[in-house]
């Protein structure tokens, strides 16, 4: 789920908050309704505080057993109608049941904030609780509170959305108790993109599997970073452990919230609608005429279809897989996955569709295939995109992860006269890194991971799966008002001449946090010795060399390709990614890394063994 802030409707600061299930999220959504409909919550949740004012910088808590429930009469809102909900506390001495203790840092991923929200895998106990989530949505409430001083006369909305997973209901509840219970009011957008939420506190108004969810949070300056995240949880855990050790108390409280539905998402499509219009000169139906099939793989992202597609006259049958389903039946929602990638490709071929568009479970990653079934993802996507906006923005600088290729960056600085920028692995680095150095006066336009991740300035630099997808439309659109057809082959030739290895492969090198090598120290400084090490050998090798720039683990060129060896970002994991002109090139450079790696017993090398023995 996610959840943002910004400035909504007059006085009101607006607090974009999404929940985003960054677990599986199946069918357990509520519809958006746009008929007359009051929202009837139940308010007496066993567990279920009440927030007190602020003492010390943090919000306080009180145990409530039970809750009297009115709806005030309805009015109308820009969307849907609001019920506008009172929940009056009464002393009580009911029994709270037993909490578990929760490590809340253990919860942080870079970011974002992942658990265990379903029971049912061996080894997975649920860390995701409700009143666990509960806890989190307070603390964002409080330190949004703290943060947002300045506004302190205007009342806040929190936004809350949420993907297909399973889970998606149950944590929404859960935040909205959480927030309301701060005194703050509540924005439920039900299904919805991770895009669309952020998008939400700038207007007025994933790929984990499925037992397992989290939370994004955004304010309109964009997502949280990971110092706030760190933050939000030291105070849940500060919440949580009142939650323990207080139960009930026989303090009274009152305090007037509300809970409004809204369909945001037909706000969001309809300025992604409006922008194809404008690339083809406000022509109503740019598309007609294209046929392209769309695979959402159950996740959040079926609504392009009728709703962007479409309303632009493109021909939309043959789109798959477009009904939220947390289970994720027929393929994992990922663009980077060889069976969803074949999926979409397969529906493109039978179809004979002129473009195929894929999105991730969220729609924060989104990947194209051609008429004839070539993949636009990865370097591809990249290049493509690249393509794009240096036409916009000649010379600008392209900010990508990693593990991009050594032809890309030719492609971007050669052939298309711009500037490749390698950083590190994670959307947020990225971001981060595309922003930073158009503070010191280099521009860049877009920032974009092998991931899907993309994001670009003129999109308030938000990794927008479908906004990519836009811009790709834009061109089709806008060759076709001027009078040039070919239908994707226009998007092809923008990556002619791309570069693109022979041979590529990852393989994961996992680190035993339970091996005597250790000694007592950190999956992390062991690591960090491995690539240490690895940089010596390679320092002392006349046929290796190493990337004259790098930011992220040690790059290294040799027998005409390159590998990379890095520590993972949350993981006791070393990716080791290779691309050469061929599989004997590549693995002559896995047995350079092979060689410096069998010093380290604590490191499972088994999966770079197989690699190099097999040939």
């Amino acid at each position: 789920m996610r959840v943002g802030s910004d400035e909504i409707v007059n006085s009101y600061a607006a607090m974009s908050g999404k929940v985003v299930q960054n677990v599986f999220v199946a069918q357990g959504y509520q519809q958006n309704r746009q008929s007359e409909t009051q929202y009837r919550r139940d308010c007496s949740a066993p567990y279920m505080r009440k927030l007190l004012p602020l003492q010390g910088g943090k919000l306080a808590w009180t145990g409530i057993s039970s809750m009297q429930m009115r709806n005030l009469p309805k009015y109308q809102s820009g969307f849907v109608n609001r019920g506008t909900v009172y929940c009056n506390a009464a002393s009580s001495t009911t029994a709270v049941p037993a909490l578990d203790k929760v490590d809340f840092l253990k919860l942080q991923n870079g970011s974002d904030i992942r658990g265990v929200a379903i029971g049912g895998v061996e080894g997975e106990p649920v860390s995701l609780t409700e009143p666990v989530t509960e806890a989190i949505a307070a603390a964002f409430a409080a330190w949004l509170l703290e943060k947002k001083k300045a506004d302190a006369p205007k009342r806040f909305k929190i936004s809350i959305g949420h993907d297909s997973r399973v889970s998606a209901q149950m944590l929404q509840d859960a935040v909205s108790r959480g927030i309301t219970g701060a005194g703050l009011d509540v924005v439920q957008y039900g299904l919805a993109s991770t895009p669309a939420m952020f998008n939400s506190t700038l207007t007025e108004a994933s790929h984990l599997p499925y037992n397992r969810n989290g939370l994004k949070f955004f304010t309109n300056a964009g997502g949280l970073g990971k110092p706030d995240i760190k933050d939000i949880l030291e105070r849940a855990a500060d919440i949580y452990k009142q939650f323990m050790v207080e139960g009930l108390t026989n303090l009274e409280k009152q305090t007037s919230t509300s809970i409004k539905r809204v369909d945001y998402m037909s706000v969001y499509t309809s300025d992604l609608v409006k922008a194809v219009r404008r690339a083809a000169g406000d022509i109503e139906k740019p598309l007609e005429g294209f046929h392209i099939v769309v695979d959402a793989g159950n996740g959040a992202g079926g609504f392009f279809a009728a709703k962007v597609l479409e309303p632009l006259g493109a021909k939309t049958s043959g789109s798959q897989f477009l009904e939220p389903d947390g289970m994720f039946p027929n393929h994992i929602p990922n663009p980077e996955d060889k069976t969803a990638m074949k999926a979409i490709i397969q529906a493109v071929l039978d179809n004979k569709a002129d473009l195929g568009i894929i999105f991730d479970t969220d729609v924060d990653r989104s990947a194209a295939v051609d008429s004839t079934g070539h993949e636009l993802n990865r370097n591809r996507l990249i290049a493509l995109m690249s393509a794009i906006v240096l036409e916009e923005h000649p010379g600008t600088t392209i900010v990508t992860d990693s593990v991009t290729s050594d032809g890309l960056t030719t492609f971007i600085e050669k052939k298309l006269g711009g500037k490749h920028h390698r950083f590190k692995r994670g959307y947020k680095n990225v971001i981060d890194e595309a922003i930073r150095l158009n503070s010191i006066g280099e521009e860049s336009h877009l920032a974009i991971e092998t991931s899907g991740h993309g994001a670009l300035k003129e999109n308030h630099w938000l990794d927008d799966g479908a906004y990519l997808m836009v811009k790709l439309l834009n061109k089709l659109a806008s060759a076709r008002a001027a009078g040039r057809g070919g239908g994707s082959k226009v998007l092809t030739d923008l990556v002619d001449g791309l570069e693109e290895p022979g041979f590529a492969v990852e393989l994961r090198l996992k680190i035993d946090q339970n091996h005597s090598d250790l000694k007592g120290g950190s999956f992390r400084d062991y690591g960090e010795a491995v690539l240490k090490h690895l940089e010596n050998r390679v320092d002392s090798d006349p046929k290796l060399q190493k990337a004259p720039v790098n930011y992220e683990g040690v790059r290294v060129s040799g027998s005409g390709g390159w590998f990379l060896l890095r520590l993972s970002l949350h993981d006791p994991v070393l990716p080791l990614n290779i691309e050469a002109p061929s599989r004997e090139d590549a693995v002559k450079l896995g047995l350079a890394v092979a060689a410096a790696t069998k010093e380290f017993p604590a490191l499972d090398t088994s999966a770079l063994d197989k690699f190099v023995q097999a040939f």
